[in-house]
């Protein structure tokens, strides 16, 4: 997901993609300790963008670089 993405995205879509995300890390890991991965790269992308909708997220409750929280 790329930053431009994240950015044009309300909180409430953000926040269900998040969800999503770290339904989907938890299930990678799961399947990385038993050996199972497909592809184990899928693990850091999953990982970064989940920092960035969390960091996009905190910028929009500090009201950092302008931006707004929308609902």
């Amino acid at each position: 997901m790329k930053i431009e993405e994240v950015r044009s995205k309300k909180d409430s879509e953000l926040e269900f993609d998040l969800a999503n995300l770290n339904k989907e890390l938890h299930d990678l890991r799961f399947k990385s300790a038993t050996g199972n991965v497909q592809s184990p790269s899928r693990i850091r992308t999953v990982r970064r963008s989940v920092a960035r909708i969390k960091t996009i997220l905190a910028e929009r409750a500090q009201g950092v670089r302008g931006q707004e929280p929308q609902q």
